[in-house]
């Protein structure tokens, strides 16, 4: 048994509607994530939007982030950047204020500039003398490509190199393939991409799932009763959350959870920095028509 299992959310990151950033609201976002029964957090992921703000915003989100919670849940801070020396900075600097774990993709800038396998390890290898557990992030924004071989050998041979979050398409086909060849130094296979292909991957053994903070508390139980054993109750609790995650995932992005936390009273406003769009509002009623059947603690949290 592991100790990274369950389901741990990313936190979107609330600003006022003049684009600074909302500090009181970041408070309540973890509050209601840790009510709604968060096993973890993570933060200054992409979709707490990390690419749009600034490197003094982000020590001051991850200060912020790591004093309140205050050890009542463990804490993920995503450090991803290109330069290594700026990666090592930033974990060095989430571990003094005590982040339990960093997240990073492997190095990239843009389209064009993409770390080879050797240098995606040098990075890692970089990290991991910091000496805190790192989860590698596969996603597709990246656009570096992580074979099983690569994740497999820098769990061997970097020590902190514990998690891994999956969230490339056939997910569940890659984590089968990694939690296989990996073994014992696969500590903690994780799925993402708001958990629209949990069912599959929790079948692949994934122990955990990095979803949006929108609906945790409807999500978690199909993770739990996965791993109890419980398949037909845990496909029969992921049918009741299906058409919502769709609907975030194909339609909203980060920005369905902050709608909803907006619905909830967890914080004043939706804003997200330009360029990023608002949500159409028919996109936008959609979400909330598919949340309320399910009743999920984020629209009466504040309320």
């Amino acid at each position: 048994m592991t100790r990274y299992r369950g389901i741990w959310p990313v936190a979107p990151t609330p600003f006022h509607e003049d684009g600074a950033l909302d500090l009181d609201g970041m408070k309540r976002v973890l509050d209601c994530l840790i009510d709604q029964g968060a096993d973890g957090i993570c933060i200054l992921a992409n979709f707490s939007e990390q690419f749009l703000v600034s490197d003094e915003e982000r020590a001051i989100l991850t200060r912020l982030c790591l004093e309140h919670v205050s050890g009542r849940v463990p804490v993920i801070v995503t450090i991803s950047h290109f330069a290594t020396q700026i990666a090592v900075d930033r974990a060095r600097f989430a571990r003094d204020l005590g982040a339990d774990v960093v997240m990073m993709m492997p190095p990239y800038h843009g389209a064009l500039l993409k770390g080879t396998p050797e240098q995606t390890c040098e990075q890692f290898r970089a990290v991991g003398e910091v000496g805190i557990p790192i989860m590698v992030q596969d996603a597709p924004l990246s656009g570096v490509e992580l074979p099983v071989p690569l994740l497999v050998r820098m769990a061997r041979e970097i020590e902190e190199v514990r998690l891994f979050k999956i969230e490339c398409p056939q997910a569940a086909n890659k984590l089968r393939a990694l939690i296989a060849e990996g073994g014992d130094a696969v500590e903690g296979p994780f799925d993402g991409e708001e958990g629209i292909t949990l069912l599959a991957d929790l079948d692949a053994g994934a122990t955990g799932s990095m979803t949006s903070g929108m609906i945790v508390d409807r999500i978690k139980p199909v993770i739990v009763k996965h791993l109890a054993g419980d398949i037909a109750g845990a496909t029969e609790a992921y049918g009741r959350v299906a058409m919502a995650i769709n609907h975030e995932n194909r339609q909203c992005g980060w920005r369905s959870c902050k709608a909803a936390m907006v619905e909830g009273g967890v914080i004043r406003s939706e804003f997200c920095r330009h360029p990023i769009a608002p949500l159409h509002p028919a996109i936008r009623q959609r979400l909330i028509d598919l949340l309320e059947p399910i009743d999920p603690l984020v629209l009466r949290w504040g309320r």
